[in-house]
């Protein structure tokens, strides 16, 4: 990706004329600046976004990789970065690779971007690449940075248009794996508790959950929507005692889901694993933290985010790595199932 075709030869000048805008009010939007009206801030928005325009601080940037700088962007709010091990494990892997080149990390949480602060930033020339994890449908924020910046996504990109960079793990075969698990202890009662419908990993989860049963002729017991956390796990446990579904044995899409799903249980006198089987996903340090421990799908967080960075480099370096990563998940059997 050359500077030239980033930059498709779009003026600051041609922007103001498209907008109906002077050249310093295009600028003091380019850069972040909070005086500027909504109707000029809007106007200057869209004559970027349909002109495809990057400063040409960027294009510089991009030729001569003089920032030396990745943006990571989380389209999280906080509490759920700083509450996730799952994260801490993905900065952790990112942060080894690159702490071995010449560049510097910088970090980005936003879950929706407010006022493309984040947007601009990026597209502005400060970094010469990005990583982005944990993407929702609604964020559709990342498409204008992947529009003018070599980007690497954490996981199967929520609009892959075949031309995506990505690292992932097989998560409909890891659904898959862990009801089958579940089917071969003799369990005839799954329930699962998912993560979001608007990611991809919750989708092909429960995706890879469904099929096992199908294949073994069953029904699912019940089906609620965890949404990563473990108070998104609590409430849908509270939601499935509370349906009257009758269960003897739970897929929960995550680790953090499944502390809260266990917490539940315990206060209702369900017993994890005599009443109850659980299995979790991630192998997080959450795992082995419960009471008891927990069974798991065990995805290589670290290596995941250090193969991010890699391939990101990869791109930087003008080389053209494969578009596409699966890392290998396995089975850890403990005493919640």
């Amino acid at each position: 990706m050359t500077a030239e075709a980033i930059r498709s030869g779009v003026t600051i000048e041609e922007v103001a004329a498209a907008a109906g805008v002077s050249r310093s009010t295009v600028s003091r939007v380019v850069n972040g600046s909070t005086a500027v009206s909504p109707t000029a801030l809007e106007a200057v928005r869209r004559a970027i976004a349909q002109l495809n325009y990057v400063p040409n601080r960027a294009a510089r940037s991009l030729a001569s990789r003089q920032t030396h700088a990745v943006a990571l962007i989380v389209p999280e709010d906080t509490a759920r970065f700083f509450g996730d091990p799952f994260f801490a494990a993905i900065v952790s892997g990112i942060n080894d690779r690159l702490s071995r080149s010449d560049y510097v990390l910088n970090l980005f949480i936003a879950s929706d971007d407010p006022g493309d602060k984040t947007t601009s930033y990026v597209r502005s020339g400060a970094v010469d690449g990005a990583i982005i994890v944990s993407h929702h449908t609604s964020d559709t924020f990342i498409d204008r940075i992947a529009a003018v910046l070599p980007v690497v996504y954490g996981g199967r990109p929520v609009r892959d248009r075949g031309d995506a960079h990505y690292v992932d793990v097989d998560n409909v075969e890891g659904g898959r794996a862990a009801t089958r698990y579940l089917l071969k202890t003799g369990h005839r009662r799954i329930a699962t508790i998912t993560g979001p419908s608007d990611m991809p990993a919750g989708i092909d989860r429960l995706q890879g959950y469904r099929e096992a049963l199908s294949a073994a002729g069953l029904e699912p017991a019940a089906i609620e929507d965890g949404d990563f956390t473990a108070q998104g796990g609590a409430a849908a446990m509270r939601r499935i005692l509370d349906s009257g579904a009758e269960f003897d044995a739970i897929f929960v899409a995550s680790d953090l889901m499944a502390r809260g799903v266990l917490d539940t249980l315990r206060l209702a006198g369900i017993r994890v694993p005599d009443d109850v089987a659980i299995i979790g996903f991630d192998d997080s340090p959450v795992a082995t933290s419960l009471i008891p421990p927990l069974t798991t799908m065990r995805q290589p967080s670290f290596e995941q985010g250090r193969r991010m960075a890699e391939v990101l480099l990869e791109l930087l370096a003008g080389r053209r790595p494969p578009y596409v990563s699966i890392l290998d998940m396995t089975l850890v059997v403990r005493e919640s199932a």
